[in-house]
């Protein structure tokens, strides 16, 4: 009993330690991204009601449905800043990890927003294919010019964090989605104001849904994994296996599970024979660092001799 004890309060030690280690770095990429969210979400209100007053004005169905299209920009962004704020939740009784499950909870559901924008835009493009419409190039070039300048501005300030986190990822490529809409809009209308061809304006729109959906792809992918407690897709479970058993002392690892707790952190539970039981405190710290590294943070690891009986499937 006390042995189980000492392996406890150790794993904990081991914890704070290397929490305390990347807290300066992380506050500081917390800070930087809350201000991207927070820059990110007023630039695009303010895009949403420029557009909305413009459409009303000059009565284009073009701006006012790119206005809705932008206001689920909008709430992705808030659902991100929500997720983002969550990663960092308080473990309590009920929810022993906080809240931070509900990060991948919102990747996955941002990537959807996505994929409804995406039908949207075909649906409206092939739509305008069968019956072409009149189309006021200069107006509809001049706010969505505005509109790339935005959406461009706020996914090159996600651009540099998106590979640390699903939902910095699905903000960026949803801010990228809608600069490259624009850029779209953009070009019809220049092209439309010079030569009278309407049919380009649907044409780009399926151009850019394709682009949509290609660079969205990974983003479904990667959250419907880890919602199904999938291994993450920068962890190579044989490589962590292997890893593992290269250490000093381990003869064998069996029963080993990884997965994701949120969007940005990695977990680990194992079985691991040893040679000796009396270097397991030294085999389990020298496991944890090189687990540490890899990315998986929570590591927790019971140690067994060959002699054990183990329970369970023990491949």
């Amino acid at each position: 009993m006390s042995h189980e004890l000492h392996h406890e309060h150790h794993h904990t030690h081991d914890h704070e330690h290397h929490h305390g280690h990347h807290h300066h770095d992380h506050s500081h990429v917390i800070t930087t991204l809350n201000r991207a969210f927070i820059i990110g979400i007023a630039l695009n209100i303010a895009y949403v009601l420029a557009e909305a007053i413009f459409g009303l004005c000059y009565h284009s169905l073009g701006l006012l449905s790119d206005a809705g299209h932008n206001l689920s920009d909008v709430v992705s962004l808030v659902l991100a800043l929500i997720a983002f704020k969550l990663s960092d939740s308080i473990a309590t009784r009920k929810f022993t990890y906080g809240y931070k499950k509900s990060t991948i909870l919102i990747s996955l559901l941002n990537a959807l927003i996505l994929g409804v924008a995406v039908v949207f835009i075909i649906v409206e493009s092939v739509r305008k294919l069968i019956t072409p419409q009149e189309v006021q190039g200069q107006v509809i070039s001049i706010v969505a010019a505005i509109g790339v300048v935005i959406n461009g501005f706020t996914a090159w300030l996600f651009m540099k964090d998106q590979k640390r986190d699903l939902n910095v990822k699905g903000a960026y490529l949803h801010m990228l989605a809608d600069a490259l809409v624009s850029v779209g809009v953009v070009v019809s209308g220049i092209v439309i104001y010079f030569t009278g061809w309407y049919i380009i304006d649907p044409l780009i729109g399926l151009v850019v849904a394709v682009v949509i959906i290609v660079a969205s792809w990974e983003l479904l992918h990667d959250s419907v994994r880890l919602a199904l407690d999938g291994v993450p897709a920068q962890l190579d479970f044989d490589h962590v296996k292997d890893a593992m058993m290269g250490q000093e002392g381990v003869r064998e690892v069996h029963h080993l599970h990884i997965w994701a707790l949120s969007t940005t952190e990695n977990a680990m539970t194992a079985h691991v024979v040893v040679d000796n039981l009396t270097e397991m405190e030294h085999t389990k710290e020298h496991l944890k660092e090189k687990l540490s590294e890899m990315g998986i943070t929570h590591a927790t690891l019971e140690f067994e001799t060959s002699d054990s009986k183990c329970t369970g499937e023990c491949k």
